[in-house]
């Protein structure tokens, strides 16, 4: 598992560390049950605080993403693919309220940002 950390990125260590690995989740790289390195192991392979990782890890776990067994070691958890749309729907829901209030700012009629839409998608036919 290869996590890749940004010093210069606002977004807190942790946080980057849980989003890598929701993103190897996500597309398939980290699989139901697969192990993932312990809290000691992968603090030591990228050289980051075992409290930066128990916090990426609990959150986690919060999420539903992994369980932590004591003694055992922490997988993956099998992923319910409703909540993931419905989470990721969520994501969606809050940049789209992000471009309406920048459309409304500048006075962007909302059929010209579905166009714009369209166009980036590739399924404008115009």
């Amino acid at each position: 598992m290869q996590i890749i950390i940004s010093n210069s990125s606002p977004t807190p260590i942790y946080e980057q560390i849980k989003d890598e690995i929701i993103a190897q989740i996500r597309n398939g790289d980290l699989k139901e049950n697969e192990s993932l390195p312990s809290i000691r192991v992968l603090a030591k392979d990228i050289k980051i605080s075992i409290m930066t990782i128990k916090k990426a890890y609990d959150e986690l776990e919060k999420d539903g993403y992994i369980t932590q067994v004591q003694g055992k070691g922490t997988y993956i958890k099998k992923q319910n693919q409703e909540l993931i749309r419905e989470n990721a729907k969520l994501e969606i829901e809050d940049y789209l309220g992000k471009v309406l209030e920048i459309a409304r700012n500048y006075n962007i009629d909302t059929k010209e940002i579905i166009t714009l839409i369209k166009i980036l998608d590739g399924s404008d036919n115009e």
